[in-house]
C-alpha cells in the first residue's frame, strides 16, 4: 500500500487534541486511530503491537539475521491534529496532474493561491491532496504515520536487511504533551527520528527554546463616576505591560533564528484580566533575556499601580534539541546522505516551534525531525504531495539501510 492511501484513511478519523480537557489523551478520537494502527501493525507482522493506558502505540521490528548487534533505531509520529481548526468530517480531495495555478476548494470559498504560495509551482504535474476547505487535512502528522507504516511494510515484504526498529505513535503533540508519559528505556531505541515536517530531505535538529507566560492582573473596580484616584483598570494595565516588550519581537516581524513574544490571548474586564504569551528563542541566552524582560515589565507595572495586583507565571515548555544532538550528529549526516540517495538535495531547517523530538532528546533519546511532504499545517489550506510522500518513504528506507551497514 502506498503512503498516501494510508493517509486518506487516517485523516477521516477526528483526532484533534484539546488543551481544555485535562485528560490523557485529551480527546477520545485519538483512541480510535490508535486502535486502528495497532491492528495494522499486527497485520504487518511487527512484534508486540499495543496501545497503553496513555494512548501511546508501540511496536518493534526485530533485526534481520546477522544484524542483531546494530543499535536499535526508532521512528515516531504523532496522532493528534491541531485544535486551532476543525479536524472533524475531513473530506480529502485528490488533485491529480496539478496545473500550477490556484487550488479552489469546494467549501467556504477558500483558495490555495499560487500567488500567495509561490512554492506551489514546483508541484506542477504532481498529485496534491487537500481537504475541502471546511477543515484542516491532518497531514500533520498523519502523513508521518503513513510513511512509517509504509516503511515497515516495505522492509518486510521486500526482505530488506535492517537492525532492530522501534515504532511509536504518540497523542497530544499539538498541545505539548506528547512525551509526557513516554517510557524511553522501554521503547529500547538508542537513537530515533520524528517524522513530522515539511519537505522530504529537510532535517531539523534545532528548534526554539520555549516557555509559556501568564500575566494575571487584578484591578481596582469602582463606579466610573467616582473613580478618580481609585480605579485601576486591569485592561489598561495589560496594555501597559505589553507596551514594555520590544514591539518588533513578535511573530509577524521575525523569521529564521529570531525569537519573539507572542500574545496569544487577552481576556478580562476592567476588574481583572489575563494575558497569555508564548516566549521563543533558539539561543538559550537570549531566551533567558526574554524571560527577564517579562519579569522586569511585571515589576515596573506593579510599581506604577501599587493597589492593583500583577502576577507573572513563567513555565518552560521545551528546549533546543541541538544541545542534545551535538554528540550524535551521525543522525543528521545519515539523513542527509539518505536524501541524496533518494535524489533530493538535503537541507537543514531551524524549527520555529517544537516537536516531540525536542523533548525526547532531553529525555535521553536523541531525535531530530524529518520532512513528510505536507505543507500549510494547522488550517484549511493544508496540503500534501503524493510524490513527496513516496520520496519521504525512500529516505526512511535509505536511513535504515545506512545504519544496517
Amino acid at each position: 500500500m502506498k503512503a498516501y492511501e494510508r493517509l486518506l484513511k487516517y485523516v477521516k478519523i477526528n483526532t484533534a487534541s484539546s488543551p481544555e480537557t485535562g485528560a490523557t489523551p485529551s480527546t477520545p478520537g485519538q483512541w480510535d486511530l490508535a486502535r486502528l494502527l495497532v491492528e495494522e501493525l499486527k497485520e504487518l507482522g511487527l512484534e508486540s503491537p499495543s496501545v497503553d493506558g496513555n494512548c501511546i502505540v508501540t511496536a518493534w521490528l526485530p533485526a534481520t539475521q546477522g544484524l542483531e548487534h546494530i543499535p536499535a533505531l526508532g521512528f515516531l509520529a504523532h496522532m493528534d491534529t491541531a485544535p486551532a481548526f476543525s479536524g472533524e468530517n475531513v473530506n480529502p480531495i485528490m488533485h491529480e496532474n496539478y496545473d500550477g495555478g490556484d487550488i479552489v476548494l469546494p467549501r467556504e470559498g477558500r483558495v490555495i493561491s499560487a500567488a500567495g504560495f509561490p512554492w506551489l509551482s514546483r508541484f506542477k504535474g504532481k498529485t496534491l491532496i487537500t481537504a475541502d476547505g471546511s477543515t484542516l487535512l491532518g497531514a500533520d502528522d498523519k502523513a508521518g504515520i503513513a510513511e512509517i507504516m509504509t516503511l515497515c511494510e516495505r522492509l518486510i515484504t521486500e526482505n530488506r536487511p535492517h537492525g532492530r526498529l522501534c515504532v511509536a505513535f504518540t497523542p497530544d503533540e499539538e498541545i505539548g504533551e506528547g512525551p509526557d508519559h513516554f517510557d524511553v528505556p522501554a521503547f529500547g531505541a538508542k537513537y530515533a527520528y520524528t517524522v513530522d515536517g515539511s519537505a522530504p530531505g529537510v532535517i531539523a535538529y534545532e528548534n526554539f527554546n520555549a516557555a509559556s507566560a501568564v500575566v494575571d492582573i487584578t484591578g481596582v473596580s469602582v463606579h466610573p463616576g467616582a473613580a478618580k484616584g481609585i480605579m485601576e483598570n486591569a485592561l489598561l494595565i495589560a496594555q501597559e505591560f505589553n507596551a514594555l516588550l520590544p514591539p518588533d519581537a513578535i511573530p509577524g516581524k521575525t523569521e529564521g533564528y529570531q525569537g519573539f513574544f507572542h500574545l496569544d490571548a487577552l481576556t478580562g474586564t476592567a476588574a481583572s484580566a489575563r494575558m497569555e504569551y508564548i516566549v521563543r528563542d533558539h539561543d538559550k541566552g537570549e531566551f533567558t533575556v526574554k524571560q527577564g524582560l517579562m519579569k522586569r515589565a511585571a515589576a515596573q507595572v506593579q510599581a506604577a499601580h501599587p493597589t492593583a495586583q500583577i502576577e507573572l507565571t513563567l513555565t518552560d515548555s521545551y528546549y533546543n534539541m541541538k544541545e542534545r544532538l551535538e554528540g550524535c550528529m551521525h543522525l543528521v549526516d545519515n539523513a542527509n546522505r539518505a536524501a541524496e540517495l533518494a535524489g533530493v538535495t538535503p537541507a537543514a531547517d531551524a524549527i520555529r516551534g517544537g516537536t516531540d523530538g525536542a523533548r525526547l532528546s532531553y529525555m535521553g533519546l536523541p531525535c531530530p525531525n524529518l520532512g513528510t511532504g505536507g505543507y500549510n499545517f494547522h488550517g484549511p489550506l493544508e496540503l500534501c504531495c503524493v510524490e513527496e510522500m513516496d520520496t519521504a518513504v525512500e529516505i526512511l528506507l535509505h536511513i535504515v539501510a545506512l545504519y544496517a551497514q
